[in-house]
């Protein structure tokens, strides 16, 4: 068997295509808010999922809004459980300086 490395943890191929569909599967579920976000001027950005937590940066408007707590509660991460089982959760992490501009 093959071996790859996958956030420090080696993953057979079978892990790591797993690890792929489920990675694959988040995606699909933000592509279907990122038009409401981006409509308001943000975008969502998936950094990665461990544990079962999501992790997800903000950027453009997002970033620094005061109701980040709602989209990312009532919005993101309400979504992601519904439609992927392995979710938990969902982390924001803290928005970088420069994505109010990008």
């Amino acid at each position: 068997m093959s071996e790859v490395t996958q956030n420090e943890k080696k993953l057979t191929a079978e892990e790591k295509a797993a690890y792929d569909d489920l990675v694959a599967r988040i995606n699909r579920t933000l592509n279907k808010l990122r038009p409401y976000i981006q409509a308001d001027g943000g975008d969502v950005h998936f950094e990665g999922f461990e544990d079962g937590i999501v992790s997800v940066s903000m950027s453009g408007a997002c970033a620094g809004c005061m109701a980040i707590n709602t989209t990312l509660n009532d919005g993101i991460e309400a979504l992601l459980i519904d439609e992927v089982p392995e979710v938990k959760g969902v982390r924001l992490l803290p928005a970088d300086p420069f994505s109010y501009y990008f």
